[in-house]
């Protein structure tokens, strides 16, 4: 009893923290714009499932938390389901319903309700991230080489301590942290690295090596490695307007290095293993928890641009399918036939759904529950 009293509170609370935060934020993001819009919203849920309790505001709207907290969703009139089906009713509804109905609203006012929710995402982590550098201060590494590996490709490029990195390929490099971001996407890719050793600039060619890591939460990752390292940790502090510009280069770069690391994973270049779900997620959350409260928010925006990002991809379900079909039916004229919405959503739903069980079996192989089982029943 105790184990499952401890495993609630290091994993579950925060883990359900996390996850209602920044799906709130999702789809308020969706609620927001349609209530401009002048579109009825249903219902505004946290959660799937059966309500645990909720209320009916003053424009009929029922905001309600229930059992299962894995997403959420906002319902608007003419919805079928929680997945913005359209009901049959849409085909057969009233002038003064159109007026309040999502489908029979343009083409545009569509196109911004969806895309407000992950709009909103990106928003939230900027702002996050902008209220830490303001308060805490932007957490950094100078880009000085404190030590070389033996037998490193950076040792055999002639690198050394108290070298200063300057660009990377014609980049500026602003702290070790960009060192090594741009370094683990290139593995086995030939760069340029531009140092200043006592004041004299100099330009060496090397190419990082592959090398399996494991992060702080068991992960093992596949990435460039070249073999220096930092032992010093600075924490800037920035004026708010300077951190909110910050807090956007940091969204950016967490963005566009999810989106690289995909390709290469679609390339065969990267392990697929990293893939992870919500036990991945609970996980983390409960490690990063234990960290203290700063850690958690950090941890809050980074899992809020993942959100945004993903919902943006064009897969039928998620909303950038829906902004797909919008886009299409704007450069046509006319919606797409029924026919191909509907074969669209199957396909969109079982990749969906595919991508889930495969996030979750890496989850289980992760967390050792396989090997476990299969000791148990060998």
């Amino acid at each position: 009893m105790h184990d499952l009293i401890s495993l609630i509170h290091h994993y579950a609370i925060p883990f359900v923290i996390v996850i209602s935060v920044v799906v709130f934020v999702h789809e308020l993001g969706h609620y927001w714009v349609a209530r401009r819009c002048g579109v009825r919203v249903l219902s505004f849920s946290i959660g799937f499932g059966r309500s645990l309790f909720g209320w009916t505001d003053k424009h009929g709207t029922r905001w309600q938390v229930a059992w299962l907290p894995m997403g959420g969703y906002v319902k608007m009139f003419g919805d079928a389901d929680p997945a913005s089906t359209p009901d049959a009713a849409v085909k057969t509804m009233s002038d003064d319903e159109k007026k309040v109905a999502f489908f029979h609203q343009s083409v545009e006012k569509r196109f911004a309700i969806v895309a407000a929710g992950p709009a909103f995402n990106y928003l939230f982590a900027i702002l996050v991230l902008a209220v830490l550098f303001v308060f805490q201060g932007q957490p950094f590494s100078p880009p000085l080489i404190s030590a070389v590996q033996d037998h490193s490709v950076a040792a055999q490029a002639g690198l050394q301590p108290g070298d200063k990195i300057i660009s990377i390929d014609g980049d500026a490099i602003a702290s070790f942290e960009d060192i090594k971001r741009i370094v683990a996407l290139n593995e086995g890719t030939p760069i340029h690295i531009t140092i200043d050793r006592a004041g004299v600039d100099s330009t060496v060619a090397l190419t990082p090596e592959i090398a399996d890591q494991t992060d702080r939460f068991g992960g093992h990752h596949r990435m460039g490695k070249i073999g220096i390292v930092s032992d010093k940790i600075e924490y800037k502090k920035w004026p708010p307007l300077q951190a909110v510009q910050h807090a956007g280069i940091e969204t950016w770069n967490l963005t566009t290095g999810t989106l690289r690391a995909i390709g290469q994973m679609i390339m065969g270049t990267r392990a697929s293993d990293e893939i992870g779900g919500p036990l991945r997620i609970a996980q983390m959350s409960g490690q990063v928890a234990q960290s203290g409260g700063w850690a958690l928010v950090w941890f809050m925006a980074v899992i809020s641009i993942n959100l945004g990002l993903v919902n943006l991809f064009p897969v039928p379900l998620l909303d950038g399918g829906h902004l797909l079909f919008y886009a299409a039916e704007k450069i046509r004229g006319r919606p797409l036939h029924e026919k191909i919405q509907e074969y669209g959503f199957r396909l969109g739903f079982a990749l969906v759904l595919s991508l889930m069980m495969f996030a979750t079996w890496n989850d289980l192989v992760h967390l050792q529950v396989i090997s476990k089982l299969r000791a148990l029943l060998s």
